[in-house]
């Protein structure tokens, strides 16, 4: 199977590529090519591989499209850094306070998405040119709704309130008449289905070429939009859950039904997700993952640098790394389970996880820690040395596993730019996800016993995930200790597990605050843990997240300003 690597294609496609519309401030209208060129499968081709290359070549380490630098906001996560001001803006976003709608980072992720739009529209727009005799016009047109339903929906969940580019001819004009409020929430997600549907309806169930979305991906990705649709925040006025749509629900169950997913399955290991070998590259658990590569003939290969800031700075191994996103010890406390084998699902705060204490296994394969090997490489041994803390334990000493890359592999797969980098890919579906998701429906259609067996299936892999630690309780004295749920419990406990298990398995890949919105739990949560924090950290004794503002990023004023009256600013004091 060959890897379609993302890499910008350097012919016709880039002749024709544009920048996106006022959404950015300045929109280019599109080339125009002859009657014959706008037919010509090759150049239509071309376009497609220049859509797909976007959404790596658009990212960067400030505006990653794996929202990490945006998930610094929940409390999996630590800025991190060398203190607040280094990264100030994304300090701000951290502790929900001075966040301004003139913030360089805010415009900056709205621009970089919707150029990745631009250029998916783009696509479609040529592919809308040629005639029958492309006969992957209507898989490419597939692949293509896929990706732009993709867009919006990092979009969408970044600040709600978007203006939706789906008409591929609109003109000039047309693009500067554009609102942000022409559907109300639930609408806008039923606007990323239909595209994602549509795809649905026409993707392969096998692709030749990774990186090209199948029928499973597509079935990943409408199990997570009904899961978002599901929680209705339709109060305009509000962000508040209103309801729980029992048939959206029901669409969750359907998209996630085992039988669209035939070719995939649960790694035996969890950690086989975030290795960048290419032997565990698209594994069984992948169902679409951004394709990052090296040594493709280019200087420094498709490399992923969105993560540039997040690695430790180790003397003369990684030196210039910045060690930012850090688990927070909140995160690390919830893998602790008790003499049963299960967390805690209330109070498992009220002390920090020490090696004494029963520890789930995905806790030594999300977060790095003092004491251990870093990234299981025993050369490297993690302390509470500058090292291991940019900001001098402002932070804490936490590092997070599955961004990074063993030190061992410097030169190989991990390569010094401007920033550091990787060949590794980044998974956006992954089928441990799906199951969860399913789960989550099953537990609030009040069916507890499908719910349970699903955790319980995500947890049986977690307790045989030790492959890369099993000398871990003889040599560092750490107890590992994982059990699955056994017996009948009501809705509302069985709600709480799979949340739990939500948070332990997706820790550190950028779903937390997503998730805590989605829920209507963000204030809550939140503020009980900024008041946890401010006892032991100075940084969070101002941190206070605002119910009805602070669950969604204001529309960036520069945008406001470009819309011509179009654009409503999201409810809040912005």
């Amino acid at each position: 199977m060959r890897k379609l690597i993302s890499i910008l294609y350097m012919g016709l496609a880039c002749c024709v590529l544009f920048s996106c519309n006022k959404l950015l401030s300045e929109q280019v209208p599109q080339a125009t090519l002859s009657d014959e060129q706008a037919k010509d499968p090759a150049n239509a081709e071309g376009m497609v591989v220049a859509a797909y290359a976007i959404f790596t070549s658009a990212e960067d380490i400030n505006s990653s499209f794996s929202m990490w630098n945006f998930d610094v906001r929940s409390d999996d996560a630590y800025k991190g850094g060398n203190g607040t001001s280094d990264g100030d803006v994304f300090h701000q976003l951290e502790i929900q306070q001075g966040v301004l709608t003139t913030n360089w980072n805010l415009n900056d992720i709205w621009v970089r998405l919707y150029n990745a739009l631009s250029r998916v529209n783009s696509a479609i727009a040529l592919l809308n040119e040629c005639d029958d005799s492309f006969a992957m016009k209507d898989q490419r047109m597939a692949e293509m709704r896929f990706l732009r339903g993709y867009g919006h929906f990092l979009l969408k969940r970044l600040f709600k309130n978007i203006p939706f580019v789906i008409d591929p001819s609109l003109t000039y004009e047309q693009y500067n008449e554009l609102s942000n409020t022409t559907y109300s929430n639930d609408e806008g997600w039923q606007v990323i289905i239909d595209d994602v549907k549509a795809a649905f309806d026409v993707l392969p169930e096998v692709q030749a070429e990774k990186g090209r979305p199948t029928k499973a991906a597509a079935a990943a990705f409408l199990t997570k939009l009904y899961l978002y649709k599901a929680y209705h925040q339709d109060n305009a006025q509000s962000n508040a859950v209103t309801s729980i749509s029992t048939e959206d629900l029901k669409k969750v169950i359907e998209y996630s039904d085992p039988k669209y997913y035939t070719n995939y399955g649960l790694e035996a290991d969890i950690h086989n997700n975030f290795r960048p070998e290419e032997m565990y590259e698209n594994g069984k658990e992948s169902l679409w993952a951004i394709q990052y590569s090296r040594n493709d003939g280019s200087t420094y290969g498709n490399l992923n640098w969105s993560y540039g800031l997040i690695g430790p700075s180790i003397d003369n191994v990684t030196d210039g790394a910045c060690d930012f996103y850090k688990p927070s010890q909140n995160l690390v406390n919830a893998f602790r389970t008790g003499a049963d084998g299960l967390p805690f699902l209330d109070g498992f705060n009220e002390r920090n996880y020490s090696f004494e204490d029963n520890a789930d296994p995905r806790l030594f394969l999300t977060v790095g820690m003092p004491g251990l090997p870093y990234l299981f490489n025993k050369n490297f041994i993690q302390d509470e040395t500058k090292q291991w803390s940019r900001g001098n334990g402002l932070y804490g000493y936490y590092i997070s596993l599955k961004h990074n890359v063993d030190p061992a592999l410097v030169g190989e797969y991990l390569i010094k730019g401007s920033y550091w980098a990787s060949s590794m890919n980044r998974i956006v579906f992954r089928y441990a996800d799906v199951i969860l998701e399913r789960a989550e429906a099953f537990a609030q259609l009040g069916e507890t016993g499908e719910a349970l067996g699903l955790v319980n299936e995500i947890r049986r892999r977690a307790a045989g995930s030790t492959q890369m630690f099993s000398d871990y309780p003889s040599r560092y004295g750490v107890k590992i200790y994982a059990t699955e749920y056994k017996g009948s419990f009501g809705k509302e406990d069985v709600i709480k597990m799979v949340k739990m298990e939500r948070r332990l398995e997706m820790g550190m890949e950028s779903e937390r605050f997503f998730d805590l919105v989605r829920w209507g739990e963000a204030a809550t949560v939140l503020n009980k843990y900024f008041a946890e924090e401010a006892s032991k950290c100075t940084i969070y004794r101002d941190a206070k997240f605002t119910a009805e503002k602070d669950e969604y990023l204001p529309i960036p004023a520069s945008q406001i300003a470009a819309s011509n009256g179009h654009y409503t600013q999201n409810i809040g004091s912005w």
